[in-house]
């Protein structure tokens, strides 16, 4: 048993098409075209005595897609709009395979500028964040711009003058937005909204002394077990990090605030799952002093910790911009405004930032306006943006393998990877920029 390489017809909205079993079974299981074969991936046979397959959809982009399944290649001739082409790989279940011949497996030394998409508001860019299917959301302001893996805008999310804190992708339908409170209307806090309608499904509640208390929700995370991670400040007590299940949508914890700490104004969160805790991380200039801790809700405490209080650093080291978690390499990755990187040990409680001065040799004007740096780590690689240009790092001792830069836009407000693609949102024009990596050649 097995495929067949008998040769296959279809009749594509009036045009005939030859091609093999072999050719349609690269499509896999899941497509339309898996659909034609039984459990033994032998094809079965047309439907009432017929020669060929009858599929009532556009003859032009089955030929892009057939070719694309025969070769691995995608070509897409003048005459066929790409927005069709993708309308019509979704119906036969291969947008996958258009997406993987358009841009590679993610590659920080590989990455090449692939577009620029302007938005409708200059400047007061909050964050941007990839999607898991290859699209992203961007935040100005009370606004919400959700694009998807075409770079098509969705209609918009709009909070009603409440300053979006933060965005997070729940799953490729959903999007969690984190909101300021206003005094007076009881509102604020995390909304889950639909990312292609904009529709509100519901609110996350802080609950504090069996009361529901408003509040303003700031940095988000997600772990793999469907739960959600927000940085709370309440009017009371309700200062902290607060846990919530993703799919009810109901509290679950909430890891309280202690003295001469600082939670509930993260400006950062991570979720470890190799440790299952929770990194955060209260940065300067949101505090006079850095603070970055990591959380065990198993056992309710906070199991390591680092400040710069009293550290005798000088003023330019101890201004912690952005800090993420190595767990690999058990340390903590910190990175100030001069986009020096430091190094701190997690095995050490407290322990001082060894710090690796790279960038203050680097000649070149300053921006107009200045962004801090922000880091990400993807895939074994380490990425720093500082001004209007995102750095790679690689390897054991985190050498600097390539950079990426533009010239239009301005400083780079914030960046974000995911689903194969890194997006950089610019400050001065709305502006963001999205890097792939080219497809292997075809051989």
């Amino acid at each position: 048993m097995g495929v067949q390489k008998d040769v296959v017809k279809f009749n594509v909205g009036g045009r005939i098409f030859q091609t093999t079993a072999t050719t349609l079974a690269n499509a896999g299981r899941d497509s339309f075209f898996g659909a034609l074969f039984d459990d033994n991936w032998d094809l079965q046979q047309p439907p009432n005595n017929r020669q060929e397959f009858f599929i009532d959809r556009n003859p032009d982009c089955f030929a892009v897609l057939l070719d694309l399944l025969r070769t691995g290649d995608l070509y897409i001739p003048s005459n066929v709009p790409e927005r069709l082409l993708y309308r019509e790989a979704m119906f036969y279940g291969l947008i996958d395979h258009v997406r993987s011949a358009k841009w590679g497996p993610f590659d920080g030394n590989r990455l090449k500028l692939s577009r620029s998409v302007t938005g409708r508001a200059p400047g007061d860019g909050t964050a941007i964040r990839a999607g898991p299917d290859g699209g992203c959301c961007v935040a100005h302001g009370s606004m919400v711009h959700v694009f998807d893996w075409m770079l098509e805008e969705h209609p918009p999310i709009n909070l009603d003058y409440q300053r979006v804190n933060d965005i997070g992708w729940v799953n490729s339908e959903h999007v969690l937005i984190s909101a300021c409170e206003r005094l007076g209307r009881g509102d604020g806090g995390m909304g889950l909204f639909s990312s292609s309608t904009g529709d509100l499904r519901y609110k996350f509640n802080v609950v504090h002394d069996n009361q529901i208390k408003s509040y303003t929700a700031g940095a988000l995370s997600f772990s793999p077990d469907y739960k959600i991670f927000a940085s709370c400040k309440g009017r009371s007590n309700e200062y902290g990090i607060g846990v919530w299940d993703q799919v009810t949508g109901k509290q679950m914890d909430f890891f309280y605030e202690s003295p001469g700490w600082s939670l509930g104004d993260a400006d950062k969160l991570q979720w470890l799952n190799e440790s299952n805790c929770l990194l955060v991380a209260t940065l300067f200039p949101r505090k006079d002093n850095c603070y970055i801790s990591l959380l065990d809700f198993r056992e309710k405490r906070m199991v390591w910790s680092w400040s710069d209080i009293g550290a005798p650093f000088t003023v330019d080291e101890k201004r912690v911009r952005d800090a993420i978690a190595m767990e690999e390499c058990n340390s903590v990755c910190v990175v100030n405004e001069y986009d020096d990187l430091g190094f701190i040990d997690l095995r050490i409680n407290g322990g001082s930032v060894r710090w690796s001065s790279r960038s203050r040799l680097l000649k070149g004007k300053m921006p107009d306006e200045p962004c801090y740096p922000k880091l990400a780590l993807h895939n074994g690689q380490l990425f720093s943006s500082m001004n209007d240009s995102i750095s790679v790092f690689c390897g054991p001792d985190w050498v600097l393998t390539s950079r990426l830069r533009r010239s239009y836009g301005g400083s780079i407000c914030d960046f974000s990877i995911g689903g194969d693609r890194l997006f950089a949102l610019h400050s001065e024009e709305n502006v963001f920029d999205v890097w792939e990596t080219p497809p292997p050649p075809v051989i």
